[in-house]
């Protein structure tokens, strides 16, 4: 199994070290010591505890969807011409950028600042890794 440096497991989890550190302390996390002599966690457990401890925010106005890849965020940019609009929002650490119509933007009431959500429903997702480094 994969492992991973404490430093590391603390910025995938969106923590500090100190926090892993306690969770490990807790028992939340088993650490190694690797070859080097630093503690590192399985990560195979650090992805669990990561899924484990994902809180997403609500979607607003209790909408349902068959779409498991929703993002709540902020509107950061709206750049827009008289057909098309290229709508930017901030979704916790992530930046999601869509394009859609001028109307659209419109007809959604979409301006800065406004709360959105992003639905991603697609069949083409790329995966990328560093070929088994943690």
């Amino acid at each position: 199994m994969p492992q991973v440096r404490i430093r590391d497991a603390a910025v995938y989890l969106g923590v500090s070290d100190d926090t892993v550190r306690r969770w490990i302390d807790r028992g939340l996390l088993t650490a190694d010591v690797d070859e080097s002599g630093r503690k590192v966690v399985d990560g195979l457990e650090l992805a669990r505890v990561a899924r484990d401890h994902a809180d997403p925010p609500a979607v607003p106005g209790g909408v349902v969807s068959s779409a498991r890849n929703r993002f709540v965020g902020l509107v950061t940019d709206i750049r827009a011409d008289e057909v098309m609009a290229q709508v930017e929002l901030q979704c916790g650490p992530f930046r999601v950028v869509s394009l859609m119509s001028s109307e659209a933007v419109r007809d959604l009431g979409i301006e800065l600042g406004s709360v959105a959500v992003a639905v991603i429903k697609s069949t083409n997702v790329i995966v990328e890794t560093t070929r088994g480094e943690a």
